[in-house]
């Protein structure tokens, strides 16, 4: 009797030979962890900010008796009341952060850049012991400093200013670092070494030299700086006194506290949170465009 050859199916176009068909591969599908752990972050990061967007939008009325994910009618009249609220005192807490920020965070940005400078590129005694000093100060809270400098700074006579919140935030332990790590990686010895050959002094060598190829890693100081600048509440609650001189955190917690005898300020204060976010959101889209044009000019240039 002979026997009957059977035919054996032929694979699908695109499968391979014993998997499941229509199944992706387990390492495709392993693969797709790292994506929905980064969604599930997003998602937790980006549920406040919505909400604040969207009740931002909403009148005293509606905040507590709408869906919570449903857009008001109410925006104008709360930027309206929020502006003449103390005759725009928040505008003045806006201004007040806004100096905090971009001049501390400018000033720590240059201490960086120096300090993180020296510590790459010069040899000298008790260079490793200084570093370990300023690892130690990344790992030191600001809580536990936040009390030490108020007693330093009340000797010298300098609390209820300006000065009293901008001097603290100068020397940032985490910027100098910052700028130690990049300043090593990107600054070649080599070109230090021959701008030294051809007479150039070690202010010309770094100002012309190595700030440039010190930028990238100088404008992430300058962002990491303005935004803890911006969002520090414990620094101004210690040191300030004068509500003219509070910056948009400090000015906000004190509608909130307020708000609590005069619900009509939650409204307030839910605008106002919106809208101390969006200077935040303009200088990250501002500096991630200025991230990308230094990686091609960097690109061109090499």
């Amino acid at each position: 009797m002979s026997s009957l050859a059977v035919p054996q199916a032929e694979p699908v176009a695109g499968s391979r030979p014993g998997t499941t068909q229509g199944r992706p591969p387990l390492r495709r599908r392993i693969a797709l962890i790292p994506t929905v752990t980064l969604l599930l972050g997003a998602l937790y990061c980006l549920l406040p900010v919505a909400w604040v967007v969207i009740a931002a939008t909403k009148s005293g009325r509606e905040l507590f008796s709408t869906f919570t994910f449903l857009p008001g009618t109410g925006f104008v009249d709360n930027f309206q009341d929020l502006t003449a609220y103390r005759d725009g005192v928040y505008w003045e807490w806006m201004g007040n952060s806004a100096l905090y920020a971009v001049l501390g965070a400018l000033l720590s940005t240059c201490v960086s850049a120096f300090s993180g400078y020296a510590l790459a590129t010069y040899r000298f005694r008790g260079r490793e012991a200084i570093f370990n000093v300023l690892l130690a100060g990344v790992l030191m809270p600001p809580v536990i400093l936040a009390i030490p400098q108020y007693l330093l700074l009340a000797k010298a006579d300098l609390t209820d200013s300006y000065l009293s919140v901008l001097l603290p935030q100068i020397l940032s332990p985490y910027g100098v670092y910052l700028a130690r790590i990049y300043a090593a990686a990107a600054v070649p010895a080599d070109v230090v070494e021959a701008g030294r050959m051809d007479g150039a002094s070690e202010w010309r060598i770094f100002t012309r030299i190595a700030l440039p190829m010190m930028t990238p890693g100088m404008v992430t100081v300058f962002l990491f700086q303005f935004v803890a600048i911006w969002n520090n509440f414990l620094l101004p609650y210690i040191m300030l006194s004068d509500d003219e001189k509070f910056p948009i955190t400090l000015g906000l917690f004190t509608l909130l506290e307020q708000g609590a005898n005069t619900p009509a300020l939650y409204t307030l204060v839910i605008t106002g949170a919106f809208l101390a976010v969006l200077p935040l959101v303009a200088l990250f889209l501002v500096i991630q465009r200025f991230w990308s044009l230094d990686l091609l000019s960097g690109a061109v240039k090499s």
